[in-house]
């Protein structure tokens, strides 16, 4: 009996999935949902004051590549890194490049923030980043982690740790 029962209920199922395959009004597959921070992601909407009080929100960086740069002022690989990023700015900012650095505030600065990008001279944009913009961004494994966006929003490169500008530059080259 139960054999019989298990029979019967496998031909429904088959015979429900052959039809719902040939119905004609079968819904068209969705497209594949990327997690944020996850190459092909998009940058995230944000909006927030810098460390010197001026607004930067994700709708001013519309239609530009975007470098977003998490670091700290105790990081030493971040301190090695932001100058380069500066250098790029200021070679590629008139084609098109954005450069925003958001510090982490987990541990107690080694410096004051502003002091610390002016004597390593960096002059792009630089805020606080909170939790929930942490995770807007796919969560944060590592300082520094650098993004790099093209012009329509899409995550194209994610360095977790140190990585030379020169790698940075040769693929937002090919963004601009």
């Amino acid at each position: 009996m139960l054999r019989k029962r298990l029979c019967v209920l496998s031909l429904a199922a088959t015979g429900l999935a052959g039809c719902s395959q040939n119905s004609a009004s079968s819904p068209q597959p969705k497209e594949a949902v990327i997690a944020a921070g996850e190459i092909g992601s998009r940058l995230p909407d944000f909006s927030m004051k810098d460390l010197q009080g001026r607004e930067i929100s994700a709708g001013d960086l519309r239609g530009k590549v975007v470098l977003i740069d998490f670091w700290a002022t105790w990081c030493q690989p971040c301190k090695k890194e932001m100058p380069g990023y500066q250098r790029l700015l200021d070679r590629y900012g008139s084609r098109g490049l954005a450069v925003v650095g958001f510090k982490f505030d987990t541990m107690t600065d080694t410096e004051d923030p502003l002091l610390f990008a002016k004597r390593i001279g960096v002059r792009y944009p630089l805020a606080v980043a909170s939790d929930e913009l942490k995770q807007k961004f796919g969560g944060i494994e590592g300082l520094p982690t650098t993004m790099l966006y093209d012009r329509q929003g899409a995550l194209r490169k994610k360095i977790i740790g140190f990585e030379y500008t020169d790698a940075f530059e040769s693929a937002l080259k090919g963004l601009l």
